[in-house]
C-alpha cells in the first residue's frame, strides 16, 4: 500500500511540508510500506493528484494535510475509488469536519494512530456536480462566510473582526432571500434566511446545526430558516448554532432526506465545504457510501450508533 501524504502548504497560514516530512519519516522507520509527501501547487491540485494516484489501481491511502478545503479536494478525487481512502490530517483554519468526533478528533493528527487506523464508507452530497464531505448552505451564512476573505486581508480585521464585518455588511444588503425549496413531498416558496443541508455536524468554524448528523447513514439533516428580522435572527441564531434547532418549528424546518433543491430569482453564492461556487439553481444529492475515509486507531466513534 502506498501513504501519500497531500500538504496545503497555505493552510493555517504556515507551511509545514518538512515537518509533515519529518513525522512520517519517524512513523514509517519499522513500517514496510512507502510514503510520499507531496506539495499542492494550486487550486484543485489535491483532487488532480488523488485521481492520478487512482488511476495506477494501486492501493492508496491519502493524508490530507490541510483544512477542510483541502480535504474536500481530497475527498473529491477519491469518489467512487475503491483502491483510495483518504484521512484528514488537520491544521487549517476551520477544520470543522473533524469538530464531529468531539474528544476522538485529536487522534486525526496521531500519526501511528492514522497509519493503524482502519477504512470505513461515509456518504457525499453531489451538489450541481461538485462534491461536499460535511454540508452545503445557501443564505445569509453562505454569503457572509464568502465575503469575509474581503476583509481579513486587512490586518486590523483578521479573525473573527472579519467575520464580524463581514455580518454587517451583508445584514445591511437583506438577510432574506427567495427561494423555491423542494425535497420529497416538500415544498415552498417564500423569503428565507438560509438552507443547511448536512451530512457532518460544524461549519463556519463552529456552527453546529445538528448535533446527530451521521455521514455514513444515507440521510441528510435540512434545516430551513424562514425570513425573518434582524432582532428575531439574532435571538434564533444562538440555538441554531448548538444544536437546538428543533425547539424553533415555528422558524426552522428540520427535513431529513437524501436529496434537496433551491431555485433563486438570481444567482447565488453556495457553500460547499467552505467553499464558494455560485449558480441560481442547486440540486444536492446524497451518494451513500461513496468514499472511504481511515478512522484512526482507538477511534469509536462509528462504534456508538
Amino acid at each position: 500500500m502506498k501513504h501519500l501524504f497531500i500538504v496545503n502548504p497555505a493552510a493555517g497560514g504556515t507551511d509545514r511540508t518538512e515537518e509533515i516530512k519529518a513525522l512520517a519519516q519517524k512513523s514509517f522507520e519499522t513500517r514496510e510500506d512507502d510514503f510520499e509527501v507531496y506539495t499542492t501547487k494550486a487550486p484543485g491540485d489535491a483532487t488532480d493528484e488523488v485521481i492520478r494516484r487512482a488511476d495506477t489501481g494501486e492501493q492508496v491511502r491519502v493524508y490530507s494535510c490541510g483544512g477542510d478545503g483541502t480535504f474536500n479536494e481530497c475527498v473529491s478525487g477519491a469518489v467512487g475509488r475503491e483502491n483510495v481512502a483518504v484521512c484528514p490530517f488537520p491544521f487549517g483554519t476551520g477544520n470543522d469536519f473533524c469538530r464531529m468526533f468531539g474528544d476522538e478528533q485529536s487522534l486525526f493528527t496521531d500519526m501511528d494512530a492514522v497509519l493503524d487506523g482502519t477504512e470505513h464508507s461515509i456518504d457525499i452530497i453531489d451538489c450541481n456536480g461538485r462534491y461536499s464531505v460535511n454540508l452545503c448552505s445557501v443564505g445569509i451564512d453562505a454569503r457572509i462566510g464568502t465575503n469575509v476573505h474581503k476583509y481579513t486581508s486587512f490586518p486590523l480585521f483578521r479573525g473573527g473582526v472579519g467575520y464580524v464585518i463581514s455580518a454587517i455588511v451583508e445584514v445591511f444588503k437583506g438577510i432574506s432571500t427567495h427561494m423555491v425549496i423542494r425535497s420529497d413531498n416538500f415544498t415552498a416558496d417564500g423569503k428565507y434566511s438560509l438552507v443547511c443541508a448536512c451530512n457532518g455536524r460544524f461549519y463556519g468554524g463552529g456552527f453546529n446545526p445538528s448535533a446527530n448528523a451521521m455521514p455514513d447513514d444515507g440521510i441528510l439533516d435540512i434545516y430551513i430558516v424562514q425570513g425573518v428580522s434582524l432582532i428575531k435572527l439574532a435571538g434564533l441564531i444562538g440555538k441554531y448554532a448548538k444544536g437546538r434547532a428543533d425547539e424553533l418549528p415555528k422558524y426552522i424546518t428540520h427535513l431529513r432526506s437524501d436529496n434537496v433543491s433551491i431555485e433563486f430569482d438570481e444567482e447565488n453564492v453556495i457553500n460547499l465545504d467552505g467553499e464558494a461556487v455560485f449558480a441560481k439553481k442547486v440540486d444536492m444529492k446524497l451518494i451513500p457510501g461513496a468514499v472511504k475515509i481511515v478512522v484512526p486507531k482507538g477511534m469509536r466513534f462509528f462504534e456508538k450508533t
